[in-house]
């Protein structure tokens, strides 16, 4: 068991902030806290710095994906996974991620761990070289389609039960009996 120890408050100018825990478990919980704020902090940033500068390619798949131009999917563009990745665009009722990859991305070893790690989470990563996106788009459209409705497929013939909501008789008192 791991003791906690309290200051009193130190006189003016003196030691830290009032009443902290100082080498303590509870401390080390609020550091760890910290450090996950600021990294969510900085993910978002990256995320805005990423939608404000995209690549050719990928303002190319974005106005083929916004707006629901694709299969009437909504889909989001430079998003965060889980407080952990930044994905260039993830359509979530599909489970489906797309990215636009440069030759900087051949061959690497944390992509490759990335994926591994969103596919566990239940997501189908699509990996497109931008020269492909930039010459064969429609042939791109195609594959996106394609894993959409492999998806959609999946989860026909798995239909969840219905809720409440949908069992229950509409309510007399909202007008809509």
């Amino acid at each position: 068991m791991t003791a906690i120890t309290i200051f009193p408050s130190p006189l003016a100018g003196e030691g830290g902030p009032k009443g902290r825990v100082w080498g303590s478990a509870a401390s080390a919980a609020h550091k760890t806290l910290a450090d996950a704020q600021a990294r969510s902090k900085l993910l978002i940033q990256r995320a805005r710095y990423m939608r404000a500068n995209p690549t050719d390619a990928e303002r190319k798949l974005w106005h083929l994906l916004r707006d629901r131009r694709l299969d009437h999917l909504k889909w989001r563009r430079q998003f965060i996974v889980d407080d952990r990745y930044i994905v260039d665009f993830a359509c979530l009722s599909h489970r489906l991620i797309i990215e636009a990859d440069g030759s900087q991305h051949a061959d690497s070893r944390e992509d490759a761990r990335r994926d591994d790690w969103l596919k566990l989470e239940g997501f189908t990563v699509l990996r497109f070289w931008n020269s492909d996106v930039l010459t064969n788009i429609d042939g791109i459209a195609d594959a996106i389609m394609a894993a959409a409705q492999s998806f959609g497929a999946q989860t026909r013939a798995t239909p969840h039960p219905p809720t409440a909501a949908r069992r229950a008789p509409p309510s007399p008192a909202r007008g809509e009996g």
